[in-house]
């Protein structure tokens, strides 16, 4: 088995946003706001591969939105889905399973793309995962998230018939892949844990986007459940610890992944990784 990392570049959301009810003067100092108080976020997905398997966890915004929608986030950077696969020597065609942690746009919108006025999986030999709750979820999405979960980055999925279902603690896309469920960012978004070269990796989402959100308190406000993902932090961090486990950090824009430690204060980031150190 083998990870890589697949950058498909940067975008820019609200600093207050995503930090939530942090003040300004403390996240300020860790992520400096441009003049909008946007911060820079990356879209960083995880290809695995093993045996025939070439699995991706997560794919970027894609680039089928209008100028109108983009103009919002500001994707940025020389980074692409398809730049990063050729590096590895891939191509979108080469994917067997398309993961989906969750299907707001940042995580699944290349999942999709535009031939012509057709609506197409970007992955047109991948079997595409979600899960039954979520996907109910975002088909009939509630106010608070309606503008992160787009319908044409969703139904053609299961128009295509590529899409399958997995069950919360199942290995059934791969047995060195744990799918693990948490409900605080949004319902049932997927965490892999993955297992590689004796470390467990856990791909974190948006539970951890960031190693500033590694404090307990720092909860993004588009977050629909705060004070669970509060309890779902406090249940994971400890045990990642005890158990060495990897956070891979999927909008750090800087950082890859980090391992823990257990300090006076709680957990806290112990050493700043990257796949190819391991």
């Amino acid at each position: 088995m083998k990870l890589h990392t697949i950058d498909t570049g940067l975008f820019k959301l609200d600093g207050g946003a995503m930090f939530g009810v942090v003040p300004k003067s403390m996240w300020v100092k860790m992520h400096a706001p441009d003049a909008n108080n946007m911060c820079t976020w990356a879209m960083r997905c995880l290809l695995i591969e093993d045996g025939k398997q070439l699995i991706l966890i997560d794919c970027g915004m894609g680039y089928k939105q209008d100028e109108k929608f983009f103009s919002r986030y500001e994707p940025h950077g020389d980074d692409t889905l398809e730049k990063s696969l050729a590096k590895l020597g891939y191509h979108t065609d080469d994917i067997t399973d398309m993961l989906l942690s969750h299907l707001h746009f940042d995580h699944c919108g290349g999942a999709i793309k535009k031939e012509g006025e057709k609506l197409v999986p970007t992955f047109k030999n991948a079997t595409y995962w979600s899960n039954e709750k979520h996907w109910e979820w975002a088909v009939k999405p509630n106010a608070r998230e309606k503008a992160s979960f787009l319908k044409e980055n969703i139904l053609p999925i299961q128009e295509s018939g590529q899409l399958k279902f997995i069950e919360d603690g199942s290995r059934a896309i791969n047995p060195n892949i744990l799918i693990e469920t948490v409900s605080g960012h949004t319902e049932s978004m997927m965490t892999p844990h993955i297992s590689y070269k004796g470390h467990t990796i856990v791909y974190c989402a948006d539970l951890i986007p960031s190693r500033w959100h590694l404090s307990i308190p720092f909860v993004m406000a588009y977050d629909t459940r705060p004070l669970l993902t509060l309890d779902e932090k406090e249940s994971l961090l400890p045990k990642a610890a005890e158990n060495n486990y990897l956070l891979y950090l999927e909008h750090d824009p800087n950082v890859e992944m980090i391992s823990l430690q257990n300090t006076d204060k709680g957990v806290r980031e112990k050493e700043q990784l990257k796949l190819v150190d391991l």
